[in-house]
């Protein structure tokens, strides 16, 4: 029996980076230029940030950090540089940075998303129904 190629299953977690594991995105719509300094002063989640390197150490799961950070503005490379000395000086682990490429929109909606302070803020996630009951102390239906 040969070796078994299991990279497959491994599940592939996009994650925000402004206002998901860091502070930003809080600039209003008239005043964000989408450059460094709207960026440089953003403070990171250690909590949000210690979940994902969890994620990322159980070797599960393939993380990527997904920003709009210089969709509008066109730095890219300015605010991709920035964005990765960040996340290292952040302690974050990740397998791919991506940034520029998400659309800069005010509203996703899409059927595999959590909303960030949902997830972080301790909804239980991929429960069986025992375990929601037993978590919530729901009664049976």
């Amino acid at each position: 029996m040969g070796i078994k190629d299991t990279t497959y299953l491994k599940k592939l977690i996009f994650v925000d980076v402004d206002g998901t594991i860091c502070t930003a995105g809080m600039i209003p719509h008239g005043e964000f230029k989408d450059s460094p300094s709207d960026y440089i002063g953003a403070k990171p989640f250690p909590s949000r940030i210690e979940h994902v390197n969890s994620l990322y150490d159980d070797g599960k799961h393939t993380i990527v950090y997904w920003t709009a950070r210089g969709c509008k503005s066109g730095l890219t490379n300015a605010l991709y540089d920035l964005t990765k000395k960040q996340l290292k000086a952040w302690g974050a682990k990740y397998h791919d940075l991506q940034v520029g490429n998400k659309p800069h929109f005010d509203m996703y909606i899409c059927d595999k998303s959590f909303n960030s302070d949902v997830y972080f803020d301790g909804l239980p996630i991929n429960l069986g129904a025992s375990e929601f009951r037993a978590h919530y102390q729901l009664e049976n239906d």
